[in-house]
């Protein structure tokens, strides 16, 4: 049992602690900021547009294709069984359930989240937010509050501009390549979708992994080594935990809508 090392343990418990206290610190004032944060309207904007204009090439793109793919995955699984006039239906449920708000989320992970641990990393290893300290100037209102509000905010729309393309593109493949009957697609696809059960349900996962994404970027660019080792390393772990978390949220919230 040499090596047991009892003070290296407790030492790792107790650091581990610390952190995850002072991440709930952190969220709980990113929280309480929002009234601060609507007060100063040009810089919430210009953090949605910031991260949802500069978002919504690779998004749509990404639509796009899902859509595209989905199209011709759907058509010929369904067509076996003799139900492909309801691959609409079916490419609709799944992108607003949820292709929109997991795919969304995960690139919005490696195009934001990564910009924004980049962003606050630099300034850190720049001194700037402890000479905003200095100036008596909470850096987490200033900086942090608007960053993650305006992901908040960006990350719904951001998932309805998502499936609205994919669904356009399941239609381009299925209606326009493969013939199936355009009345069929879009009548089953209305009276198949609850706007709702299904649709309500995607925005709220949108929302919940807005949070997730924006706080864990946030939270390691807060807390990245202000060299540029440190940043880069920070980014990197941006990707993997807004990845992770968004995918563990994703098992709990469907588990949750469809147990209602």
């Amino acid at each position: 049992m040499s090596w047991y090392k009892p003070a290296e343990v407790g030492f790792a418990v107790r650091s581990t602690l610390a952190d995850m206290g002072f991440a709930a610190r952190l969220f709980l004032r990113l929280l309480a900021s929002i009234g601060a944060t609507l007060k100063r309207p040009a810089l919430l904007r210009d953090q949605v547009h910031f991260m949802g204009n500069y978002s919504l090439a690779i998004i749509a793109v990404s639509g796009v294709f899902v859509g595209f793919v989905m199209g011709l995955q759907y058509y010929y699984g369904l067509q076996r069984f003799g139900a492909a006039d309801s691959v609409g239906v079916l490419i609709s449920l799944s992108l607003v359930r949820e292709f929109g708000p997991v795919i969304t989320a995960l690139l919005f992970a490696g195009r934001a989240g990564t910009s924004l641990t980049a962003e606050i990393g630099l300034m850190k290893a720049g001194e700037q937010l402890s000479a905003m300290e200095m100036m008596a100037v909470d850096p987490v209102q200033r900086i942090l509050a608007p960053r993650f509000w305006g992901a908040v905010i960006a990350m719904p729309l951001l998932a309805a501009v998502f499936s609205a393309v994919g669904v356009i593109g399941g239609w381009v493949v299925c209606v326009l390549l493969i013939g199936i009957d355009e009345g069929a697609f879009w009548s089953q696809m209305q009276s198949g979708v609850d706007v709702w059960k299904d649709v309500g349900n995607g925005a709220i996962k949108s929302v919940v992994f807005g949070f997730a994404v924006s706080f864990v970027a946030l939270l390691q660019g807060f807390e990245a080594q202000p060299t540029p080792e440190g940043v880069a390393h920070a980014t990197t772990r941006t990707v993997v935990m807004a990845s992770l978390t968004v995918l563990a949220l994703d098992f709990v919230l469907t588990a949750m809508m469809f147990s209602i």
